[in-house]
This record gives C-alpha cells, structure tokens and sequence, in this order.
C-alpha cells in the first residue's frame, strides 16, 4: 500500500445500502459516500500460509480500482467521542450488506461513535455473487428449491444505479485486502471524516467479510504503515478457514488449511460466535484458540448466524425508541422471514445483538489500552464428535455465553437448522416454543415470575459482561412482552 489513493466527495445524493429505515437526522447522524480511487495491491504467500495464523506474506501485482465508502457520523463534531468502526460490508448475497451495523448500530449511535461501510470486494460493485444462487456453496445444505428459500437479495451497485457508481471499477478479490486498507487510510487521516478527528479505529465484519478480515490480520495488516492500522478487531460469525489471499470474486472454494486461528501480535481481536458458527455449517469449531493479551474467542449458546431480530426487520427499524411490545412483535417466531420457506420456525432470540453491542464496547475499551473482555465459556460439545453441541433435556445447549433466553427460557433456541435445510435456511437456526404445560411447570407464577427469573439472568449477564447495562431494561422488557399468551 502506498497511501496515495484519491478521495472525492462526499457525492451528491443517496447512498446505495440498505442502512436503516428510520431517519438518522433526528438522531443528530449526517450519511454521506465518497469515492475512493487509486492502485491497489494484491498479495501472496513468502512462505506456508498456515493454521497458526502467522504469515508472511509479499507484494505480487497492482491494478486500479475505484471504491465506495459510506459514512455515518455525528453531525455535530462535538458529539463524536473519537471511535469509528470501519465495516468490511458482507456481499454473501450479491450485494453490499451491513451486517455488523444491524447487529451494533444501536450502541453506535449512542455512543457518538461514527461508522464507515467499505466496498471492497468486487461482486458489491461488479455482481455476480450470490452463494445462495448455489446452495452447494454452503457445506451440508442442500440446493434450495426456490427463490422463496433464499434471502432478500438487491442488485449490485453497478447494476442498481449505472449513473451513480458506472465509475466504479474492483479488479478482482485479490486486491479486496489492499483496498480496504487505503480505506482505512482514509478514515484514518480524516480524509472521509468531515470535521471530525479519529482517536480509535475499528474493524468489524460478519460471516464472509469475517473470514477476509482473519486473512487480514494475519498476512496484510502487519505491513501496513501505522496511518493505515486498525486499533483492534471485531470478527463475526467466521468459519474455521480463512479467505485465500488469491481471492473469491463471488465463487467460495474450500481451499487452504482448516482451524486457521488469529495472529496475536498486530492488535487486540474479539471473535464472536454463534452456535451455526461454533460447530454448525461454517464449523468454526476447528479454529477455537485460547485468550492470550490481545485474543478473545467468544461463544454465543441459543444464538444463530441470523434471527429475526434481522430477519423480521427490527434491526432497519430499531432507533432507540421502539416500544418493547413492537420489537418482540417483529422479533417473534417464524417459519417464513422474508417470505422464505423454512423447515422450521428460525431462532427468535435476540441474544446475538444485545452480546455483539458488549462485544463492542469491550473492543473499543481494550484498544484505547483498557480491560481485556472477559472470557467467554465454550459451548460444551460432545467428547467424540466435536461437530455435536451437549443439550439439555429441552433441547438447549450447554456452556457459553449463557442469556436469560437459555437460562430462563420460553422456547428451546437454536442455531443449527434441521437436517436437509435448504439453501440460506442453513444459517437460521430453530425455535421450539413451550406448550402450555410445560410452561406452568417451569413457571407456576406465570409472567411475574418469568419477569422476575429473567430479570436475575440479565443482572447475572450484565455482571459478567456480556450484556450491556444500558441494554438490560430493554432486554427484560423484551422477553416478558413475548412471553406466551
């Protein structure tokens, strides 16, 4: 990376994402894009690419690009309290999606913190993408039926606005790791940040950009000048292996060593897990790594890849201000999120925001030189077979980050699908809900003392850190709202 990358804008109109639907204005929040155009470099390996994570890696060739970044920041400079978190913006579905702004967006905007989306892989701005066209992408799915089984899916940038972003041009996914580095570089020198000044650069991305961001730190990060330097990093929802540095370009290959874990030596990095992602389809399992001084692996019990917290759209509407009654009505139990057909009810918990807005905040205090995060409890998996989760007698798993929503539970959630899910339906996850009787059993009082037993688990989460306390009232209020009947 040589920094010389040119900035222009911010551009005139609306930004192409699908960020939130409620308006940011009244938030004090101003959302700009600017482009970003220069040469940018690809990778390759000086020597064994291999599981320990420490890699050495050399310049090889250079091509032209020209990107897009999105920015979300306070309006008034005063307001920003110096944080930014830079997402590497997922493109599992044919198009540039902020997975890891739906989940912590919420902590962003109160926080004062400012969020900046980055287009660095080709099929965001080329097309051309959609794992989920092929199912058999997806290791133990199977190909999906229809186009109901799959997810929302938007066209790519190129495609949704010709006018706007024709002047975009991606080389190809080998040179993703690159640009987002003079992304970063942008951030860094405030060259997309207004007035404002960046006292603590994040990284962030979910799922595939999760994987990116693991080659990231491993091979490219330690090369990168220090106004190029993440603070620390938040990975997602990540595999046991990591992206080749040769890059995808919207075909994912199963290639490169299993188990691939963390280099400890660049910065502090948070991995958060879900139990899809711990021994689930991406089988993440094999890359556990114990805590270490910039290291923590956490695990996330009754949590999938995706719920409806995303899934039914709370996330696009979720301002702050939402009753708690709307939030679990749009959060409840379905079979049919986007207009999907699933084998089964998917996970209905909303564990994974509320633990991903701690993991958050954790992150940005570990790398202003603050406590370390706690450390997680793993998922207890069986002693023979480390692709299986322990359950209870309902059907909920043992260990990790334990929520009122396993401890004190209306419903059985998990995050691995039934057998033979089709297609996306893989990531979603199930929910059992109580019958009756078996919810008197666990509960005589009814909702009082369901309330009051929830209650205790939160308090007991927040002790631990893996809930917010800010976050802890509405999480109660949440759970009794969906309490059945």
């Amino acid at each position: 990376m040589d920094g010389s990358a040119r900035v222009t804008g911010p551009v005139s109109g609306q930004p192409g994402i699908l960020l939130a639907s409620f308006d940011l204005g009244e938030l004090g929040y101003t959302l700009e894009e600017f482009f970003i155009d220069g040469t940018a470099t690809c990778y390759e390996p000086a020597g064994p690419a291999g599981a320990d994570g420490y890699w050495e890696v050399t310049p090889s060739a250079q091509a032209p690009f020209t990107t897009r970044v999105v920015v979300c920041r306070p309006a008034d400079p005063a307001a920003f309290t110096g944080t930014v978190i830079v997402e590497w913006l997922n493109v599992s579905a044919g198009f540039d999606a902020p997975a890891h702004w739906m989940l912590t967006h919420r902590h962003v905007l109160r926080s004062g913190w400012a969020w900046v989306g980055v287009s660095a892989q080709r099929v965001g701005i080329e097309g051309g993408g959609d794992i989920f066209e092929n199912s058999e992408e997806l290791p133990g799915s199977e190909p999906a039926a229809a186009p109901a089984q799959r997810m929302m899916a938007l066209p790519a940038l190129k495609e949704s606005d010709p006018a706007r972003y024709g002047s975009l041009h991606h080389p190809g996914d080998a040179f993703c790791f690159d640009i987002f580095a003079q992304a970063v570089h942008a951030v860094r020198t405030g060259a997309v940040l207004g007035p404002l000044t960046p006292r603590c650069v994040l990284a962030a991305g979910v799922s595939q950009s999760a994987i990116h961001l693991v080659s990231y730190v491993n091979g490219v990060a330690p090369t990168l000048p220090p106004e190029a330097a993440c603070d620390g990093y938040l990975i997602g929802c990540r595999t046991g292996r990591a992206a080749p540095l040769s890059g995808w370009d919207g075909q994912i290959r199963v290639e490169g060593p299993d188990g691939v874990r963390v280099r400890t030596d660049v910065a502090p990095v948070l991995t958060v897990q879900t139990e899809t992602d711990v021994t689930g389809v991406l089988a993440g399992v094999t890359a556990r790594q114990p805590g270490s001084t910039w290291f923590r692996w956490w695990e996330i019990a009754g949590a999938s890849h995706a719920d409806t917290y995303l899934l039914g759209g709370a996330a696009f509407v979720d301002n702050g201000q939402l009753p708690a009654a709307e939030l679990a009505r749009l959060m409840a139990p379905t079979a049919e999120p986007f207009g999907m057909q699933c084998p089964a009810p998917v996970n209905s918990g909303p564990q994974h925001h509320y633990v991903a807005q701690a993991a958050i905040a954790h992150l940005d205090r570990w790398a202003r030189g603050g406590d370390p995060p706690p450390r997680s409890p793993l998922l207890e998996v069986d002693a023979d077979d480390h692709m299986r989760l322990v359950k209870d007698d309902s059907g909920i798993a043992r260990g990790g980050i334990r929520t009122g929503w396993v401890d004190v539970p209306v419903a059985a959630l998990s995050g691995i699908a039934p057998d033979g899910a089709p297609g996306v339906a893989v990531l979603l996850g199930t929910t059992r809900v109580f019958d009756a009787a078996e919810l008197a059993r666990r509960y005589p009082g009814g909702r009082d003392e369901y309330a009051a037993a929830f209650g205790a688990a939160t308090e007991r989460a927040v002790a631990d850190g893996f809930l917010l306390a800010e976050d802890a009232d509405e999480a109660v209020a949440v759970a009794v709202a969906a309490y059945p009947g």
